[in-house]
C-alpha cells in the first residue's frame, strides 16, 4: 500500500488513495460496519434522542458561559493541587509542555491519544528538542512507526489492513515475517510498549471532559494506556481544548452514554478514568488551549461546531470520507467536522475541505450533540467564496453554473445539447479527462426528453 501523498488539496490526495481500489472498498465497508454498530447501539436506548437533545442543550448552555466555567475549572483544579496553564495557540501549548519537561529534566514521554496534540503538532516539536515521544494507543503507535498522522480521530489506523501492520511490526518490533494474527501482533506491541511505560519521565493524555464543578477531568480509552502512563510517571500533563469543559459531574452520565455508542457501537468505553488530583509524589498539569476556538465561538454560523465530543460518527457515515481516506483532508481532524474546524484555523490552507462533501446530511443525523454539520459546510462555502479563498477553477465553474441556472431558456437549450452529445458521442461523455465524474463511473444512457418536457406533456393531457 502506498504511503499517503502529502498535499494541500483534498481531491489530489483522494485520487492517490483511490488507486488501491481493493483497499478503498475495504475502508468503505469497514467504516459503514462501525456506523451500523452505532445504529444498533442507539436502538437499545429508547431515550436516545432525548439524550442527544439534552447533550446539545448542555453544550449550548456551556458555550454561552464558557468564560465562567473555565474560571471555575481553573479555581477548583488548583485547589485540588493541579497546576493550570493557558495557551492561546498551538505554539504556546507546545512551549508550555517543553518547559514542564525541562523543569523535571525529562527526556522520555509516553502519550495517549490526544487529537489536540495532533492539532498542535506536538510530537515533531518535542522530538526536534531532543524529547523521545512514544504514542501508546496501539493505532497511534502504528501510524507513528509509519511516520504518518492518524487518519481517524477514534480509529487512527483504520486505513491499514493486518497485512500492512504485520510487515510494519516485522520491520520495527522483530515479529515473524508474514505474521498477521491480530493477537500475536497485539502481544508484540504490548511487550514493546510496556518498556516505554516503565522508562517514561512524563505521561501526556488528552481530556474528553473536564468538570468545572469539581476541577477534575475524564479520559476515555479502550486500552488502559492512559491509566498506565499517568499512574507510572511522576508527571502527568493533560491537554484539552477549552470547549471540553462541562458544568457539573452529573452531566457526565449524558455524554458517556452517547460517546462510545456513537464512536464504536459500545455501551461505554472500556476505561472512563477520572482524574481529580495528583497522587502522592506526583505532579499534575492541565493545559487549556484556545487555538482559534474563541474565534469560532464568536461566529454565530460556526460556534455550534464547538459542541463536538470527538466521537467520529460523522466520519463513519460520510460517503466522501469513507472513499477518500482520512489523510486526504490534510488536517488533524478529518471528515465533515474537521472540514468545519480547519478553515477557522487557516482559511486559505483549508479552503478545499468544505467542498469535500455531498451535503447529504447524514453527518448531522448521527451527531450525538446535534451539530448542524452539513449546513455549516454549506455556509463555509459561501464564506470562502466571498473571501476570495476558492481556487480559480472552482470559482469560474460556480460562476458559470450560476449564470446557466438563473436562465431557464439557456438551461433547457444546454440540456438538449448535452443529451444529443451523450447520444451521438458517448466516448466524450465517458472520457475521464474531460468529465471527472466518469473516472469511476459510466455515464447513464441519456433520456429521450427532460423531466420538464415530460411534465409539460402530461399537463397538456
Amino acid at each position: 500500500m502506498e504511503t499517503p501523498v502529502r498535499t494541500t488539496h483534498h481531491a489530489e490526495a483522494a485520487a492517490a488513495f483511490l488507486r488501491d481500489e481493493e483497499n478503498v472498498d475495504w475502508h468503505n465497508e469497514t467504516l459503514w460496519f462501525v456506523r451500523s454498530k452505532r445504529d444498533k447501539a442507539a436502538a437499545t436506548l429508547p431515550e436516545w434522542e432525548d439524550l442527544r437533545e439534552q447533550a446539545s442543550r448542555i453544550k449550548n448552555h456551556t458555550l454561552s458561559r464558557l468564560d465562567e466555567y473555565l474560571l471555575d475549572l481553573e479555581k477548583n483544579a488548583q485547589q485540588n493541587g493541579i497546576t493550570v496553564h493557558w495557551a492561546a495557540d498551538a505554539d504556546e501549548h507546545n512551549r508550555i509542555i517543553l518547559d514542564i519537561m525541562r523543569q523535571h529534566n525529562a527526556t522520555q514521554v509516553v502519550k495517549s491519544k490526544s487529537m489536540l496534540t495532533e492539532e498542535c503538532h506536538l510530537n515533531p516539536y518535542l522530538i526536534k528538542h531532543g524529547i523521545d515521544v512514544v504514542d501508546t494507543d496501539l493505532g497511534e503507535r502504528i501510524v507513528q512507526l509509519r511516520n504518518e498522522p492518524p487518519s481517524h480521530i477514534v480509529l487512527p489506523a483504520i486505513h491499514l489492513k493486518k497485512q500492512h501492520i504485520g510487515d510494519l511490526f516485522h520491520q520495527h518490533l522483530g515479529t515473524d515475517a508474514g505474521a498477521t494474527d491480530p493477537q500475536y501482533l497485539t502481544e508484540a506491541a504490548r511487550v514493546h510498549l510496556r518498556q516505554k511505560f516503565l522508562l517514561a519521565d512524563v505521561a501526556i493524555t488528552g481530556v474528553n471532559f473536564a468538570v468545572a464543578e469539581t476541577g477534575g477531568f475524564v479520559v476515555c480509552t479502550n486500552e488502559g494506556n492512559a491509566d498506565l502512563g499517568a499512574h507510572l510517571a511522576k508527571v502527568h500533563i493533560a491537554c484539552m481544548g477549552i470547549e471540553k469543559v462541562i458544568p457539573k459531574g452529573e452531566h457526565l452520565g449524558v455524554f458517556l452514554r452517547l460517546l462510545a455508542r456513537s464512536a464504536t457501537g459500545q455501551a461505554t468505553t472500556t476505561y472512563s478514568s477520572h482524574f481529580r488530583r495528583p497522587a502522592p509524589g506526583q505532579t499534575m498539569h492541565l493545559v487549556l488551549v484556545d487555538n482559534g476556538r474563541t474565534r469560532q465561538l464568536a461566529s454565530p454560523d460556526f460556534r455550534n461546531s464547538l459542541k463536538c465530543i470527538r466521537c467520529g460518527a460523522c466520519m463513519n457515515t460520510c460517503p466522501v470520507y469513507r472513499r477518500s481516506g482520512g489523510h486526504s483532508y490534510h488536517t488533524a481532524i478529518a471528515g465533515p467536522i474537521g472540514s468545519i474546524l480547519a478553515p477557522n484555523i487557516d482559511m486559505k490552507q483549508y479552503a478545499d475541505l468544505p467542498f469535500a462533501s455531498t451535503l447529504c446530511g447524514s453527518c448531522t443525523n448521527v451527531c450525538p450533540v446535534k451539530i448542524d454539520i452539513h449546513q455549516q459546510l454549506y455556509k463555509w462555502r459561501q464564506v470562502l467564496g466571498e473571501a476570495g479563498a476558492v481556487e480559480p477553477a472552482k470559482k469560474v465553474g460556480m460562476t458559470g453554473m450560476d449564470f446557466l441556472f438563473s436562465r431557464p431558456g439557456l438551461y433547457r437549450f444546454a440540456g438538449r445539447a448535452g443529451r444529443r452529445l451523450m447520444k451521438f458521442f458517448p466516448a466524450l461523455a465517458n472520457n475521464g479527462s474531460l468529465n471527472p465524474w466518469a473516472i469511476h463511473r459510466d455515464m447513464p444512457k441519456p433520456p429521450a426528453q427532460s423531466f420538464r418536457d415530460w411534465y409539460a406533456e402530461q399537463e397538456k393531457k
